[in-house]
């Protein structure tokens, strides 16, 4: 039992116990303690850099600093993290006598359950986990469970309104509890303890968190416009028509969406001949038009695929500890494959290569990323990397990964992918995550507000939501007329603009195994809707300098293109309870209604000169303001001075 100090960091021996505690970034303090007495280098995805670090040892406690930070760990196992001489977090003891911290129980092997709980502060509030649609911007006082659903997002990393980040990181099953009587992280299965403490504003935090997990590439120049989608185009013939009528109106789409089933099988990755006789000629034709082409991908698979057997023969699938490795039933039986695999990444991605890329085909869609598996049962899994109650939330970080390294080897920059799920580090494979199947209700619209200012706080920049919501949207009903308009105000301003969603009634007069939705175009939503809808893609269009700037800068920096008002604001209290309004870029603040029949909205202006955009009047910041915004108008200003005001005035 003692302290040692090795190469400036900490070391710790007790019975039970091994812990090390070391710089890794600029403010940056990695924890890590294995029950096992042996800490293993796990880094996971992370790049962990060397950092200047002095540590040393007192009476009943070792202490190391770096920057700002400074954490002290006491004989009895306690630490407690300082910044600039304040407290940010002090473990809690789960017996008296500040007996236990940090708890492990042993499930065989060297996997162990595992947690960590620190001390509440009645006045710190919480932003991040990824995304899911609780309705709660700020989550203190929240619960989540870390893993990977359809639109829930697990992400673990939390920024802290004191002023750090906290990183758990474990790719493993878990849960997080904010809550007020303690601030708890619990995995279900791992080999260590291990997370990392960023000290700072929430710009620097952002920048240390990107150079950790990794910086997104520059979003292409193409995808920052408007996207036409829907559920589902069930032919070339249709979409290339719908892709006409949009041309012959003078509306400019930057992607059309070709979703799932026009495959011949689930697991071949090809169109099917029947609905999709000439894919290259029906891309060219898009190509000519300035319209980029993206498809969507499963990763079900089942054995009438003529890919089963290869890639099941060559444990390229997910296997499971017991019974069939089927996961998903989706119009049979489905197994999933395992991209965790580097040859299971070279394989599909050969075939992706051959049957789209080749084609024409711009990007792709990576659908059911988590992936989706019933029941969810992450400790049957078995994947190429681990058991999935292990390390399961890196699923979707491997998915992306298969497109990004399949794109670099052919020499394309412009990569982008949009997927239904991600982990830390995603966005450095041009990853962009939509918030799942969700419903078309104005509850649903608000939760998604708050849910994208929480993604934006973990290092993923690119986001974006089903214009309208998913499902339950009855297009001839005055309730999602007025939906549809609003969601659309809010897809302005978003980082990606894209339509979609099933709606309505169902065709079932073809002979195609998946139905297809009603119309999802912005002329099938009434007269009323139609000018409105088209003049706001006509504001997306000259507002894409400014977008494509932000995202240069999201590349750059790690600061995310829409954020929470706070981070331009830290030192002003108001911002951190903002979770109906927020910043595009540097120089607008949106406040998107989200109401069925609202036509108010209170507004806080943080420091500054602001300029309503409708009649180019001028605010004061630091106070609130009731402003009002009929069915065609919204509400934003724009930093007084900003060149972007001039997006608003054309016509």
């Amino acid at each position: 039992m003692g302290f040692q100090i090795k190469d400036n960091a900490i070391e710790f021996v007790r019975a039970g116990e091994a812990v090390r505690i070391s710089a890794c970034g600029k403010d940056c303090i990695r924890f890590q303690s294995a029950p096992s007495g042996k800490i293993r280098e796990q880094d996971w995805n992370l790049s962990f850099q060397k950092a200047e670090a002095k540590a040393w040892v007192e009476e009943h406690q070792a202490v190391l600093e770096t920057g700002s930070m400074r954490v002290e760990l006491y004989d009895n196992g306690k630490t407690v993290y300082y910044r600039e001489g304040k407290k940010l977090l002090e473990e809690q003891s789960e017996l008296a006598f500040d007996a236990l911290f940090r708890h492990y129980r042993n499930h065989g092997s060297d996997l162990w359950s595992a947690r960590v709980t620190f001390e509440p502060n009645e006045d710190e509030h919480f932003y991040g986990l990824g995304h899911e649609a609780t309705n709660c911007f700020d989550l203190k006082g929240c619960t989540k469970d870390l893993r990977h659903l359809n639109a829930r997002c697990a992400i673990p990393y939390v920024y802290s309104s004191l002023g750090y980040g906290f990183l758990w990181n474990q790719p493993s099953t878990g849960r997080c509890e904010l809550a007020y009587n303690r601030t708890r992280w619990t995995s279900d299965s791992t080999r260590q303890v291990d997370y990392v403490v960023i000290g700072g504003g929430p710009r620097q935090v952002a920048a240390t968190l990107a150079d950790l997990t990794g910086h997104a590439p520059k979003m292409p120049e193409w995808a920052t416009g408007f996207w036409q989608c829907k559920l589902r185009y069930e032919t070339q013939e249709e979409l290339l028509n719908v892709a006409s009528r949009y041309q012959e109106l003078g509306i400019h789409l930057s992607v059309i969406v070709i979703d799932y089933f026009h495959w011949t099988e689930q697991g071949d990755y090809r169109f099917d001949p029947k609905y999709w006789p000439d894919p290259k000629a029906m891309t060219e034709e898009l190509h000519k038009m300035g319209i980029k082409l993206m498809v969507s991908m499963w990763p079900t698979i089942n054995e009438h695929s003529e890919n089963y057997r290869h890639m099941l023969e060559n444990n390229m699938l997910i296997r499971t500890a017991s019974g069939s490795n089927r996961l998903f039933e989706f119009y049979g039986p489905q197994a999933e494959i395992d991209p965790t695999n580097p040859e299971t990444r070279a394989y599909v991605w050969k075939r992706l290569k051959e049957n789209y890329i080749d084609n024409g085909v711009d990007c792709l869609w990576f659908d059911e990323a988590e992936p989706e598996v019933h029941p969810q049962h992450f400790d049957n899994m078995i994947l190429s990397l681990g058991n999935a109650d292990e390390v399961g939330l890196l699923y979707p970080y491997y998915y992306s990964q298969l497109v990004y390294d399949g794109m670099k080897e052919i020499g394309r920059e412009d990569i982008l992918t949009l997927a239904r799920c991600a982990y830390l580090g995603s966005q450095k494979f041009g990853t962009l995550v939509w918030s799942g199947d969700i419903p078309s209700t104005f509850e649903s619209l608000l939760a998604q507000i708050k849910s994208g200012l929480n993604m934006a706080m973990c290092g993923i920049p690119w986001w974006t939501t089903d214009i309208g919501g998913f499902y339950g949207g009855d297009i001839h009903t005055e309730y999602f007329q007025e939906l549809i308009v609003r969601w659309f105000q809010y897809g302005v301003f978003c980082p990606v603009m894209r339509l979609h969603g099933n709606r309505g009634g169902q065709d079932q007069t073809r002979d195609i195994i998946e139905p297809t939705g009603d119309d999802n175009e912005i002329w099938s939503f009434g007269d009323r809707d139609f000018p409105i809808l088209r003049d706001l893609i006509f504001l997306r269009e000259r507002l894409r300098p400014y977008v494509n700037h932000h995202m240069d800068i999201a590349s750059e920096t790690g600061v995310p293109v829409m954020r929470p008002v706070f981070f331009d604001y830290p030192d002003d209290p108001v911002c951190y309870g903002l979770g109906e309004e927020y910043l595009f870029g540097d120089d607008i603040l949106f406040a998107p209604i989200a109401r069925l029949g609202q036509t108010k909205h209170s507004v806080y202006l943080p420091a500054g000169e602001w300029v309503f955009t409708r009649d180019g009047s001028t605010y004061q910041g630091g106070a609130w303001y009731e402003m009002t915004a009929e069915i065609d108008e919204f509400i934003a200003f724009v930093r007084k001075g900003a060149e972007v005001l001039s997006a608003f005035t054309q016509k």
